[in-house]
């Protein structure tokens, strides 16, 4: 059991995926995306670890929900500076995602 003010700290937020492409370096098949996480925190990069479940085109506009306050993690030659949520599946990861659009930065909460 954690306190509620360790949790309070994490900062989860939705944001748009606006580019996606395979992640050639990445030991495990992945892709890096940029993800528009509107003005407050703007647009940040990740890598995910989603190939068997999605296709890059796919993955254009598609909302997502990451932890945005996690320290900047180097991925191969990539630098990793958030987080996306999803649950493992036994197809693979499928992303979490708000059931409507809503406003990229929006808090999770």
């Amino acid at each position: 059991m954690i306190d509620f003010n360790y949790f309070a700290k994490i900062d989860i937020r939705v944001g748009t995926i606006i580019e996606a492409e395979n992640f050639k370096e990445a030991i495990k098949p992945a892709y890096k995306l940029k993800i528009n996480f509107g003005d407050e925190v703007g647009i940040k990069q990740t890598s995910a670890q989603i190939t068997e479940n999605y296709q890059l085109k796919e993955l254009i506009g598609k909302q997502v929900i990451a932890v945005v306050n996690f320290p900047k993690k180097q991925i191969a030659n990539f630098m990793s500076e958030v987080l996306v949520l999803g649950v493992y599946s036994s197809t693979g990861v499928v992303l979490l995602s708000p059931l409507e659009k809503v406003s990229n930065g929006s808090k999770i909460g």
